[in-house]
């Protein structure tokens, strides 16, 4: 009977241990990012079906995988976060069981992507500098001049336009900052 062949394909079909609020949640979405981090592909993908097989939300992966390309992948790779957040937008508009796959090539690109965490690492230095150093004030030729009281009061004075001036020499930074970490920071 066609009933008991469905009730015996569902009693041995293996049961997937997930739980969406629990630790098994946690610990899948730990591995998928670990893998990822690791440029593991193939171990990224299994850990992508085994949540999505237990019934997660794609968007709750798509979030995560969104989070993962700017914090993880970053400079190292432009387009990652691009990427990322369009197949963010197609798990939204096509949900599930289509999102599958755009989930699944995002997970693969991610792993095979190279990695920097230069600037996630940065914000926190500038941070840390913002909580240490408080409300230092904006260099007077950085602040916008918008009045003729502004501009009489040096707003803007000397300020050096990039695309048309050599502005190399230009400071950025509140003079108090100058020698700081956040001063010395290098970006390649």
């Amino acid at each position: 009977s066609p009933d008991l062949k469905i009730i015996k394909e569902i009693i041995n079909k293996p049961n997937l241990l997930y739980d969406k609020t629990g630790e098994q949640h946690y610990n899948l979405i730990s591995a998928l990012h670990k893998s990822m981090r690791g440029g593991d592909a193939n171990a990224s993908l299994y850990w992508l079906a085994r949540m999505m097989e237990g019934g997660e939300d794609p968007l709750y992966v798509a979030r995560r995988l969104l989070r993962f390309a700017s914090e993880d992948v970053g400079l190292a790779n432009n387009s990652a976060l691009m990427l990322a957040n369009s197949v963010f937008d197609a798990c939204h508009k096509l949900g599930l069981p289509e999102c599958k796959v755009h989930l699944a090539q995002l997970v693969v690109y991610l792993a095979k992507s190279p990695k920097s965490v230069a600037a996630y690492h940065a914000y926190d230095v500038a941070k840390a500098e913002v909580e240490q150093s408080g409300s230092l004030p904006v260099p007077i030729h950085l602040r916008n001049a918008p009045t003729g009281l502004m501009k009489d009061l040096g707003y803007g004075k000397d300020y050096k336009y990039p695309p048309m001036e050599d502005s190399s020499a230009q400071e950025y930074l509140p003079k108090e900052l100058k020698n700081s970490t956040l001063g010395k920071l290098t970006w390649k």
